[in-house]
């Protein structure tokens, strides 16, 4: 198993010359716009038109179907993990709140990829860990802060927003103020006097 901060198989094969990497991460782009317009039945040679290239092409990079979806759903967790960073400037609440919204926008949009991946294979769980390395730091922060209630765990967390993103809203607002109410369990109770 993968250990956090190992690079995951799916990266360590990431090519080394910039004409090949451009390619690779052209391939990569184009399935995610794929597979985020057309879901897991996306054809690959829809997404080597998409990336410019030959489909000689994308089976140099990616040997089947799978490796492609590994390497969609790494490079989305790895932008949402390196977002932590870019937030922590921001108050604690503020940052825990922005990332959560950038979280629930990964997860809405990787419901295909997800159901392609098995939730025990080596790749989702190295990209587990990643996540929790990113928003556990956040989230004992804002406790620190005494701006999140102290009872309740980062994975108590992961698990409120996956399953609000498990439903189907008629729009993104509607969506967003239902989690607005659900961070809002997040706050400690306001004391009485």
């Amino acid at each position: 198993m993968t250990s956090a901060g190992q690079v995951p198989e799916v990266f360590a094969r990431r090519p080394k010359r910039a004409d090949a990497r451009r390619n690779y991460d052209a391939l990569v782009a184009a399935a995610r716009e794929a597979f985020a317009d057309n879901g897991a039945s996306a054809s690959l040679e829809d997404v080597a038109r998409r990336a410019g290239v030959g489909i000689g092409t994308l089976y140099r990079n990616f040997a089947n179907r799978r490796e492609l979806f590994e390497a969609v759903y790494v490079e989305e967790v790895r932008a949402l993990s390196r977002s932590a960073a870019d937030l922590a400037e921001l108050p604690p609440w503020d940052s825990l709140v922005a990332w959560l919204h950038r979280f629930v926008g990964y997860v809405a949009t990787k419901r295909a990829l997800a159901e392609e991946l098995l939730r025990d294979s080596e790749v989702f769980r190295s990209c587990r860990l990643e996540i929790y390395a990113a928003g556990e730091p956040m989230m004992r922060r804002a406790q620190a802060a005494g701006v999140v209630r102290e009872d309740v765990s980062f994975d108590d967390v992961v698990r409120l927003i996956s399953g609000l993103t498990m439903a189907q809203f008629p729009s993104t607002d509607q969506r967003d103020r239902v989690l607005g109410v659900a961070l809002d369990g997040l706050r400690p109770p306001a004391t009485t006097r």
